[in-house]
């Protein structure tokens, strides 16, 4: 693929799309069903959204976002679709911009080979509350079996049809939807590439980074009470559960040793082993001050919430998509979130794998490698 995400910039061709989020696409091939159901599912998050910004109005300020997520899943489900029916997405919308309710208008393209770019735009613009109604009954005509590919054309023209002017009627970029998309997907579902990951260190000396390798010594004193030692130094305070049904998050700081070990990231990790980034006020006001631990703290107490649920994540290799968003969310205006939600997911998981270990021997060494973007465990 010639363009990576980061580097596709104002128009964008929706064949590039369709090739960027090919191998997000990890649903079996035979299966129709699922990515239909996906397809209307986002149709009714995208109605959801709407249906908040009108009632809320102002006190709703996250809606040109959350529309935005909905419409590019919803592009997302209905490109797997098209690609399982070897039909080009292209096309459909190319069938879609030629009709009668349309009309064309010319821009300024941002492509380097043309100059010009031909805009289609919806002759009548519609209120969004009938834009919706109608793009939520082309979804559900799409659920209708039939196996004339004709007929699944034409049905995937018209919710293509409604699917531009619930755009248009919501006051949303097109591009912006696809490009963020794009973002997204790839950063959820693909392995990122380690030489392209952000490094939050490089422009700062030694004393002020995070060490590229090290050992802490965790160990459960008779009272209960865990105790971390780093070069042989005592480093925070002995924690205990702090619940009724003892959960084990006495050891939780091995939730902030993976953070800073896969992201390179946790201001929580920085404050106890006092390595914050004092020489530039910026750093050390807004990325590693107390506002920065509050949300590495709270974060990593909410997905500890979820995890014991589902015991820890043994056994398991994935974080729901659900929990890697809310996790964007979290962390939305700090460093970290040039990190994609995949690396998150490593950290997680592997975090998760020495904390059960710690929990279970009550202690250990956990050896952290950022140059690796590893983290392990050694018995006492």
């Amino acid at each position: 693929m010639d363009k990576q995400p980061e580097d596709i910039k104002g128009s964008i061709m929706l064949s590039e799309y369709v090739e960027a989020i090919r191998d997000t696409d990890v649903l079996p091939e035979s299966d129709h069903r699922t990515v239909l159901m996906g397809l209307y599912g986002e149709v009714g998050g995208i109605m959801s959204t709407a249906k908040k910004h009108v009632r809320e109005d102002k006190a709703y300020p996250g809606f040109k976002r959350a529309a935005e997520e909905e419409f590019g899943d919803t592009l997302w489900y209905l490109a797997a679709y098209c690609r399982r029916l070897q039909i080009s997405l292209e096309s459909i919308f190319s069938k879609v911009a030629q009709g009668a309710h349309f009309v064309a208008t010319c821009a300024a393209s941002d492509l380097t080979s043309d100059a010009i770019a031909k805009i289609a735009v919806p002759a009548s613009p519609m209120q969004i509350d009938d834009a919706l109604f109608r793009l939520g009954s082309a979804a559900a005509a799409l659920l209708d079996s039939s196996d004339d590919i004709l007929v699944i054309r034409d049905r995937l023209e018209r919710f293509a049809h409604c699917y531009w002017e619930a755009l248009h009627a919501s006051h949303l970029s097109f591009a912006d939807i696809v490009r963020m998309n794009i973002a997204k997907t790839r950063g959820a579902f693909l392995a990122p590439n380690t030489a392209e990951l952000p490094s939050f260190d490089d422009q700062f000396e030694e004393e002020e980074r995070i060490p590229s390798e090290f050992r802490i010594r965790i160990n459960q004193r008779q009272t209960g009470r865990s105790y971390l030692r780093w070069n042989d130094v005592f480093i925070g305070d002995p924690l205990t559960d702090n619940i009724a049904d003892p959960d084990g998050y006495r050891f939780h700081d091995v939730f902030h040793f993976s953070h800073a070990a896969i992201l390179h990231w946790s201001p929580v990790f920085r404050a106890l082993i006092k390595q914050k980034r004092k020489s530039k006020a910026r750093y050390d006001e807004a990325e590693d001050g107390g506002r920065a631990i509050v949300v590495e703290e709270g974060l990593t107490a909410w997905i500890f919430s979820r995890a014991k649920e589902l015991n820890y994540f043994e056994g398991q290799n994935r974080i729901s998509f659900g929990t890697l968003k809310t996790i964007q969310d979290f962390t939305t205006g700090y460093e970290v979130s040039q990190c994609p939600l995949k690396l998150w997911e490593r950290a997680i998981l592997d975090g998760y794998g020495v904390f059960r270990k710690v929990r279970d021997a009550q202690g250990g060494w956990v050896v952290g490698d950022r140059m690796a973007r590893t983290i392990r465990y050694e018995p006492l």
